[in-house]
């Protein structure tokens, strides 16, 4: 499929791309400074599954609740030590793009978040080619209406997704919560490395998977819908970040994902992480003194 001959010439920067470059801009590993690409996947894996490993062995947690009737409808709950009545809940969406990560392994910041009274939720969802882009959004928004129907006096629900996560957590900006019967309490997002406008994967490798459509793409890019949405709460905060080290496309995507949100009417705020690649953003979330850790807390607690 040829993307030079779609839209206006000079529209946006990916389309006066050749192939490889597009396809290099989109993959993240390719631009770390410290480890090679194969090299930053295993670590980024490894250290995903040794934090869930100990927040499963030394936190209070259930684990695979359903959210829903379907076999990847399920996720897990990691609480505090010290028992409360109404604690805020932080909801987090791996990345993979669409096609890879798991529940399983991703329960980064679980340690140093519950450490400071906060829930956190590990949610699953139907990665392709098992599911469609459509499905996954479903799904997500089933799994926050879930988390609000049985938590209903939380102090608040907080959205964090990766890469491919934070499209998802970003769609939740544009959910329909009516027919889900419930209105989340929502007062935060956190958008890490995100791709908000989906179009130029359509012209990449990762769409042999995907199978998206024009279609596909634009009814699911927040980009191109954020701004003529009410927040259902105007206190609402939304921290969109990208790493030093990400891509020029990655980095593209964030910046206008935020100057969109502050066309409309969203408490929105944007964050370059100091040296960081795609990959550290999130594997650093392990860490209490990280600065996103500490940028997350002072939201939730402000």
């Amino acid at each position: 499929m040829a993307f030079s001959d779609v839209g206006l010439p000079g529209e946006v920067p990916w389309k006066k791309m050749s192939a490889e470059e597009l396809e290099s801009q989109y993959c993240p590993s390719q631009w770390g400074v410290r480890l090679r690409a194969e090299e930053a996947l295993r670590t980024y894996s490894q250290i995903g599954i040794e934090a869930t490993r100990r927040a499963r062995a030394t936190r209070k947690s259930l684990l695979h609740v359903p959210y829903g009737d379907g076999e990847g409808e399920k996720l897990d709950i990691y609480f505090p030590d010290e028992a409360a009545e109404a604690l805020p809940f932080f909801l987090f969406f791996h990345g993979g793009y669409w096609q890879s990560g798991s529940k399983d392994e991703s329960a980064f910041m679980v340690d140093p978040l519950t450490a400071q009274g906060v829930a956190v939720v590990i949610v699953a969802y139907d990665i392709a080619p098992k599911g469609t882009l459509d499905q996954m959004v479903d799904q997500v928004t089933r799994s926050v209406a879930f988390v609000q129907k049985r938590y209903p006096s939380n102090e608040g629900i907080y959205l964090c997704g990766h890469s491919a996560g934070a499209h998802l957590a970003a769609m939740m900006l544009l959910a329909n919560w009516t027919k889900h019967g419930v209105t989340p309490n929502l007062k935060g997002f956190f958008l890490m490395s995100g791709v908000f406008d989906l179009e130029p994967i359509m012209y990449t490798s990762q769409n042999v998977a995907l199978q998206l459509t024009l279609e596909d793409a634009q009814r699911n890019s927040p980009q191109l819908k954020v701004a003529q949405v009410q927040p259902v709460d105007p206190t609402c905060r939304v921290l969109v970040v990208v790493g030093q080290f990400d891509s020029p496309e990655f980095h593209r995507q964030s910046w206008e994902f935020y100057q969109t949100l502050c066309q409309g009417e969203w408490k929105a705020s944007f964050e370059q992480l100091h040296d960081m690649d795609h990959f550290e953003i999130v594997e650093n979330l392990t860490q209490k003194d990280n600065v996103l850790t500490q940028i997350i807390l002072k939201t939730i607690f402000q």
